[in-house]
């Protein structure tokens, strides 16, 4: 899209996001190059010069494009495996299947895990990728070119394990990277691809694994390095009731405590899950700013219990969703994941009262953007952010008698997309990606996920 070339979007439904929650039964949006010009109800102005495109979005929903704050790329060719475990019997399971990965299944897996979200409204994914075994090549550029290729604004969060089995964690020990060959290509990772601009499409986080596969100097040099780098912290957190026991047995205290002592809280700081979670817990996150990647369905599938996200919402906590590895969540869709974050909240203890439609739109949106760090650029629609959007078709069988938009995108089932807009360009035309080939990209995901079980059974 060129810098001085606008395309209108009128007719349409806006659910903008913004601070007020602003809403237009019928209204416009118009774009300029990459940045949103303006939008409010009724048509566009008349004389707006350079329109290179109109669009009749009569039937549509607008929103900001969904934002993942979560997931494992390369999972996507290990999905249907170890379907009846908990969390830690799914990891020692699907370890030593993963330890075999290389760079072509890793591109391949990126592909599908991109593809299956961009198609679905996603239009800024993030991948935490820690696995990376000896002589497999390039895994981070491979990644960071399936999401560059698929156009989708992407945050690389490069992981790292160094606590093996022979150190009491749950890799294998060929799994594992040392402490400074950890920390090296990570500061290497952040120099060569990350970019800080307004605009940026590509950024990196440093994200060692979780506590029990990582070693505590892991975690403190991870975090003094990043903020050193200028660059934002992922982990996974008190995600199940084993995890807090193994916290309370190798460090004496529990994952909150633990994170705080090694520098893991803060604005800069988002981790995955926080399922288990007391109040004081909940305070310490609100204290310090640190943001919190909600994963429902992957919570639901290793039956890891259900996150207190209303009360976090209260304190403050900054919230967004994640569709987590596909691996725990076959579907690879964040669309779905709003459904999920409602419906599962509500069989907490606030039960109805939980989350409602217009919240749930907000984790996956505005949520996610300030997980990521990137507020005052995306999540939302208003003038001067990037144009990240969605056209949302909503007058089909599946939602055309529900009167409200928003809660039959919510409530309802997954809604198609007819336009996805990233940075001004669309991905997305009528459920299809337009710059990749989805037929192709299932047969190599097929492939390789054959390929990489014939390896791991060869041992």
């Amino acid at each position: 899209m060129a810098a001085d070339r606008r395309t209108v979007i009128e007719n349409c439904s806006i659910a903008t996001v913004d601070p007020q929650d602003t809403e237009y039964a019928n209204g416009h949006v118009v774009l300029l190059g990459n940045r949103i010009e303006s939008l409010g109800a009724g048509r566009a102005p008349d004389g707006l010069e350079d329109v290179e495109r109109r669009i009749d979005a009569t039937g549509h929903l607008v929103t900001p494009g969904l934002v993942n704050t979560h997931h494992h790329f390369y999972q996507w060719i290990t999905r249907g495996l170890a379907t009846d475990h908990n969390l830690f019997d799914w990891l020692v399971a699907l370890y030593p299947t993963w330890a075999r990965i290389d760079e072509q299944m890793v591109r391949a897996a990126a592909q599908g895990s991109l593809a299956m979200m961009a198609r679905g409204g996603v239009t800024t994914a993030m991948d935490h990728h820690y696995v990376f075994p000896k002589g497999s090549g390039d895994l981070s550029g491979a990644i960071i070119g399936a999401a560059r290729d698929m156009g989708v604004r992407f945050t690389l969060a490069r992981g790292s394990m160094d606590r093996s089995e022979k150190d009491g964690g749950l890799p294998p020990d060929f799994a594992v990277e040392t402490l400074e060959g950890a920390l090296a290509a990570t500061e290497e990772t952040v120099r060569q691809h990350h970019d800080a601009s307004f605009d940026a499409m590509t950024q990196v986080a440093v994200a060692p694994c979780s506590p029990f596969s990582v070693s505590t100097e892991l975690m403190r040099q991870g975090a003094e390095s990043a903020r050193r780098l200028g660059v934002r912290l992922h982990t996974h957190g008190s995600e199940t009731v084993e995890e807090e026991k193994f916290c309370h047995e190798l460090f004496g205290m529990g994952p909150t405590d633990y994170f705080e002592s090694t520098g893991w809280l803060g604005e800069d700081v988002w981790m995955a899950h926080c399922v288990h979670m007391n109040d004081s817990d909940i305070d310490a996150f609100a204290r310090t700013g640190t943001g919190v990647a909600h994963c429902p369905s992957s919570n639901a599938r290793l039956a890891a219990g259900i996150a207190r996200v209303p009360d976090m919402l209260k304190a403050g906590v900054p919230v967004g969703l994640g569709v987590d590895g596909t691996a725990s969540n076959e579907s690879g869709e964040l669309h779905t994941e709003l459904r999920n974050a409602l419906l599962i909240n509500r069989l907490g203890a606030h039960r109805e009262a939980a989350l409602n439609a217009r919240q749930a739109l907000r984790l996956g949106t505005h949520g996610g953007a300030r997980v990521l760090g990137r507020a005052s650029q995306i999540g939302s629609l208003e003038p001067g952010k990037l144009a990240d959007l969605v056209l949302w078709k909503m007058d089909t069988l599946a939602h055309a008698s529900i009167a409200d938009p928003v809660a039959a995108l919510v409530f309802g089932a997954a809604a198609p997309v007819t336009a996805s807009f990233v940075n001004g360009r669309q991905i997305v035309e009528d459920g299809r990606l337009l710059h990749a080939d989805e037929d192709a990209i299932a047969r190599s995901t097929r492939e390789e996920a054959q390929r990489l079980a014939r390896i791991a059974a060869q041992g």
